[in-house]
């Protein structure tokens, strides 16, 4: 049966009037996707606490532009907006690239968010403005490796200033033999202590864990600086101030302000404990070849050649190395290679109460 054309006029008036079309009616506009403030926290909550770190100030100033709009109606036009909004105020330092850190960031933390909601089946791959915004290529790194010189230098600017030097000389010492990066020290307990095997225990980047071999000097300096300041039960921190608290990254801050201020090139350069990290790892590379220096630097990522799928070192390698780098011997080193030493931190004699 024909519908009355008096009734379907007066339908389409009716429409009109709502501002409503037929194709509105027809298509299915499916559950509504939730705004960025409300996404926000399930996106924080999944994160790590270094992503936090690093994201949280930038989703921050995404909910506060654009908190109230779906995750559908943010254009990649406004993420690259505010990526060069961020870059060209972000903060002037010494290293600084004109604000390209900051900006490759705000790209960083969007996609972070637009993962999420792809892994959650909110949006579709294709449908996330976060990724059609190209990152901009990494400039190459400043960081080198220290010379014998500088890295003496810097030791005695530490030893000879601030109020806890026991302290400061442990840590330069400890990223020294270990290459490791600030994370992996500060993470440290008790428990992560092997003093008869001369071992430490990282944990670093992406939850890796390994044993990293360290002279039984150190390992002995560490055991005594924690139990006298401190640390009882096994999970307690290794590291820690005078007062028993545990050390936070602000030590490292303080650290290398003061440094910097003794040594002029220092804070011109912005050298800070990674630089430490560059220092160790080239050595190692140069002298015991790229397996070693791989493995010393506690790397577990498959990219690269396919040779380094034959050419993994051993915990064995990795103390034969440190032993030749600090000139001691160590009890798991395979062979000790007689090798001149780089400038080996002094720790103190002292007790560190």
């Amino acid at each position: 049966m024909s519908a009355d054309p008096a009734r379907v006029a007066a339908a389409r008036q009716l429409l009109a009037h709502l501002g409503v079309t037929l194709a509105d009616l027809q298509a299915d506009p499916g559950p509504r996707l939730p705004t960025l403030a409300e996404y926000l926290p399930r996106v924080a909550a999944a994160a790590g606490s270094g992503a936090r770190r690093t994201y949280g100030t930038y989703w921050n100033r995404m909910a506060a532009a654009w908190g109230d709009l779906p995750l559908d109606a943010i254009a990649a036009s406004d993420i690259e907006a505010m990526q060069r909004q961020i870059a060209a105020t972000a903060r002037s330092r010494r290293n600084s690239r004109s604000g390209r850190h900051a900006g490759e960031h705000v790209i960083a933390a969007a996609r972070a968010i637009y993962n999420r909601a792809i892994a959650d089946g909110l949006i579709d791959a294709a449908a996330s403005p976060a990724h059609r915004v190209v990152k901009p290529r990494r400039l190459p790194s400043t960081r080198r490796a220290l010379t014998s010189d500088e890295l003496e230098q810097i030791n005695a600017a530490a030893r000879t200033s601030g109020n806890d030097v026991l302290l400061d000389a442990l840590l330069l010492r400890l990223h020294t033999e270990t290459a490791c990066r600030r994370g992996g020290a500060l993470g440290l307990r008790l428990a992560d202590l092997d003093t008869d095997r001369g071992l430490v225990r990282l944990t670093e980047k992406g939850a890796t864990l390994r044993w990293q071999p360290i002279t039984l000097d150190l390992a002995a300096h560490l055991d005594e600086h924690a139990r006298t300041r401190g640390a009882v039960v096994p999970t307690d921190r290794l590291l820690r101030y005078r007062n028993g608290r545990a050390i936070a990254s602000r030590r490292y801050d303080h650290l290398w302000k003061r440094v910097g201020q003794r040594l002029p090139w220092v804070a011109a350069q912005g050298i800070s404990t990674h630089w430490l990290r560059h220092t160790t790892l080239t050595w190692v590379e140069r002298h015991f070849g790229y397996g070693i220096a791989r493995a010393y630097a506690g790397h577990t990522d498959s990219t690269g050649p396919a040779t380094t799928t034959y050419i993994k070192a051993d915990l064995q390698a990795v103390a034969a190395a440190l032993s030749a780098l600090t000139g001691q011997p160590h009890p798991l080193a395979a062979v000790n290679r007689a090798s001149g030493p780089r400038c080996q931190p002094e720790l103190p004699a002292a007790k560190s109460g």
